[in-house]
């Protein structure tokens, strides 16, 4: 089980601040896919992933990061300062 947390924009398309999914996906990128093909909000939320950052373990990853022995996945926005 991977607990995914979904923060500003993304969690307002999908509705949800977080969920455990059972997943058989290998990559983020792969993760993204079955999430897309899930319903039309996921396939929203994660339309651009451009747009997208992600952490894996609060760590910042990238798209094609394994998922091997990852307890947590966070979807976000980029950060701007200001």
């Amino acid at each position: 089980m991977i607990e995914v947390l979904y923060f500003a924009w993304v969690r307002e398309r999908i509705g949800l601040p977080r969920e455990r999914i059972e997943s058989q996906a290998k990559t983020v990128a792969e993760l993204v896919e079955e999430l897309r093909s899930r319903e039309e909000r996921y396939a929203a939320a994660f339309a651009d992933t451009t747009a997208l950052r992600v952490a894996l373990d609060q760590e910042l990853a990238s798209f094609d990061a394994p998922l091997a022995g990852v307890r947590e996945v966070a979807f976000f926005p980029p950060m701007t300062g200001g």
